[in-house]
């Protein structure tokens, strides 16, 4: 395996936290990410991966996949991978797109092992949760226990439903700040996550993402009040005719204690109920 220093020798480059760039550059953090695919028999036919950088963890996923694809936005980066990676790019088992991971065409990949530039990383995992493949990440930690929280716990919130939405959400390695150059100024974590069907049925995806992040707005509120102080994001109709309908139960909660089941069968009656032309 190439040893992640040396690649950031030979590229002649210093990450910078201005520009959101920490190289991880621990050996033993680098040869595990892959493993957190092969511990779920995930296909590795291609691997995409957000955020190449100078490479390193890109040499372990050539050692696992089948084909590789890398989206830089650095152009001298970019341009490194290419000449660094020329061997794997002429076998046809590498491709290196230069360019934003939220504005060019991402291929059909079968699985992304990743470590995301943070500042954009909840836009892009939202692009590639609704693809249903097998994702590893490296989030911020805070970011990462957000990602996985349970209802009832103070890191739940619209972070939590939506994910768990998309799969099943799992923090498997913290990474101490050590592990990237330069450190960054809190720790990591990678979030493994497994797509599946939700266990509950939702009518209107974009309406229900959008109810549920209203109702994390008047997260201090019980859903009664919140319902009613968020038609303006909801674009509901009438709120009271779904507060009338709605169990008193729920009705009595707050957003943090409702799990995604709860957040969608009020999503389903608010839908029915509360936006009457539809």
């Amino acid at each position: 395996m190439r040893d992640p220093d040396g690649l950031i020798a030979r590229a002649g480059v210093r990450g910078d936290p201005n520009r959101d760039q920490h190289f991880l550059v621990d050996d033993r953090v680098l040869d595990r990410l892959p493993t957190y695919l092969e511990e779920i028999d995930a296909d590795a036919s291609h691997v995409l991966e957000i955020g190449g950088g100078t490479g390193a963890l890109t040499d372990r996923l050539l050692a696992l996949a089948d084909h590789v694809t890398v989206v830089e936005r650095d152009r001298d980066l970019a341009a490194f991978l290419r000449e660094e990676f020329a061997d794997e790019i002429d076998a046809g088992r590498l491709t290196v797109i230069e360019g934003d991971a939220l504005e060019v065409d991402l291929p059909k990949f079968s699985a992304s092992v990743s470590n995301l530039p943070y500042g954009v990383s909840s836009e892009i995992t939202f692009r590639l949760l609704p693809e249903q493949r097998p994702l590893v990440l490296m989030f911020q930690q805070e970011f990462a226990e957000r990602m996985v929280a349970e209802s009832g716990t103070s890191e739940y919130g619209r972070l939590s439903v939506s994910t768990q939405h998309y799969a099943d959400a799992e923090l498997v390695e913290s990474i101490p700040k050590e592990a990237f150059s330069p450190p960054p100024a809190v720790r990591s974590a990678v979030v493994r996550l497994v797509p599946r069907e939700p266990d509950y049925e939702v009518d209107d995806e974009e309406f229900f993402l959008r109810f549920v992040k209203a109702l994390f707005t008047q997260r201090r509120k019980t859903i009664r009040n919140a319902i009613r102080n968020t038609a303006h994001i909801t674009g509901l109709e009438a709120p009271d005719a779904v507060v009338e309908a709605a169990d008193e139960d729920l009705l009595r909660k707050r957003a943090d204690a409702m799990p995604p089941a709860e957040f969608a069968e009020l999503a389903r009656l608010a839908t029915e109920v509360g936006r009457p032309e539809r």
